[in-house]
């Protein structure tokens, strides 16, 4: 009875997202979408239009799949092995069970459960009080204001503590802003800060509790921030090898929607290929234990900083974004993610098998994924 309650609540999930995503559906959104296919390939805007329509219906994918992996360029076998928008949040919905989802959404709250994990102090705003703050004020040089429940960097700000009067007046732009979180400064190690120094550059690795029962590092790309910004979304990323933490492929942007692809940091002209992520054993042990934490969580993003003295967790996502495992320039043999998940949780069975998943995993070489 508890099981079928459950697969009750994942399928009115499935229902109500899938309701969502058309109601926020965009005409001019879809017609954007096609314009660009239509400058991109040279094709009809008709044949686009009737060909995005079948593969959404085929392949449980979103329009903006169909651009952001250049679908045009691969046959119908291999745009089934991609993990699409639909496929993604049926994952989700199967792989963690959405009533431990606060335990990652709340900023403080995670910073509490995963204490052991941060590597940095941090403050509660809302159960601190003011002489607490501005003790914590006058004890640092700068801090690092976190909303919440914002993610992506959302109206973050790094403070610098010889900008205000006094403590008071922190604590006065602190409660006027709204910040949930203060923490520590986070540095990054001298290698990736020779890469890009404005921001800690993570690297978001993904944790999967196979149908083994053992958690299981399946996906890592490091990034890196860009003009400027404090934090690094929106920047530059890539995969890197499992063992080695060695950057595999030319770095695509953060917006994943760009057909661009970059071999040096436009920002210090560093070269992407063969960066060797620092601390990568250690950051990977720290995640493996990580994930058996919250082990009703089976399927979670993390975003590892890596400090002069090691590895750091920054945040977990619980709703990981799915597009950038597959990017053109990344994906040898235009083979996405699917294989390798469906070995990892044989249960997950969405697609119509085009090929079994050894030797897709093997022909499509090393770009980062668990094999």
């Amino acid at each position: 009875m508890a099981m079928n309650q459950q697969k009750d609540v994942k399928n009115q999930g499935n229902f109500e997202y899938m309701l969502k995503v058309f109601k926020n559906a965009s005409f001019e959104k879809f017609k954007n979408v096609i314009d660009e296919l239509h400058r991109r390939t040279g094709k009809s805007k008709a044949w686009l239009v009737a060909d995005v329509v079948r593969c959404m219906k085929k392949f449980d994918a979103g329009y903006h799949d169909y651009q952001i992996f250049q679908w045009y360029n691969l046959k119908d076998w291999q745009k089934d092995t991609y993990f699409t928008r639909f496929r993604n949040k049926k994952f989700i919905m199967m792989m963690n069970d959405q009533t431990y989802s606060h335990c990652f959404d709340d900023k403080v709250e995670f910073n509490t459960i995963f204490k052991d994990y941060i590597g940095r102090n941090f403050i509660d705003v809302e159960h601190t009080s003011k002489e607490d703050i501005v003790d914590y004020f006058n004890s640092s040089e700068k801090i690092f204001c976190k909303m919440l429940n914002l993610s992506c960097g959302d109206g973050a700000e790094l403070i610098y503590t010889k900008d205000f009067k006094d403590g008071d007046a922190f604590y006065d732009y602190v409660i006027e802003k709204g910040f949930g979180s203060l923490e520590d400064v986070i540095e990054n190690h001298p290698d990736l800060a020779e890469m890009y120094p404005c921001a800690a550059n993570c690297m978001r690795m993904i944790t999967i509790i196979g149908d083994d029962g053992e958690p299981h590092l399946a996906y890592c790309v490091q990034k890196f921030g860009n003009g400027g910004r404090i934090v690094d979304n929106f920047g530059f990323h890539g995969p890197v090898d499992l063992e080695t933490g060695e950057f595999l492929y030319v770095a695509h942007p953060g917006e994943t929607l760009s057909d661009e692809l970059l071999a040096v940091h436009p920002y210090t002209g560093k070269r992407f290929i063969g960066f060797k992520t620092p601390y990568f054993k250690e950051a990977k042990e720290m995640v493996l234990k990580a994930a058996m934490v919250i082990p009703q969580m089976r399927y979670i993003g993390w975003d590892v900083a890596i400090t002069p003295t090691g590895p750091a967790i920054i945040e977990g996502n619980d709703y990981c974004a799915h597009d950038f495992w597959q990017l053109p320039g990344q994906t040898p043999e235009g083979i996405g993610a699917m294989p390798m998940l469906e070995k990892l949780v044989p249960s997950f069975k969405v697609r119509k098998m085009a090929g079994k998943q050894e030797h897709l995993i093997e022909l499509s070489g090393n770009r980062g994924y668990w094999r």
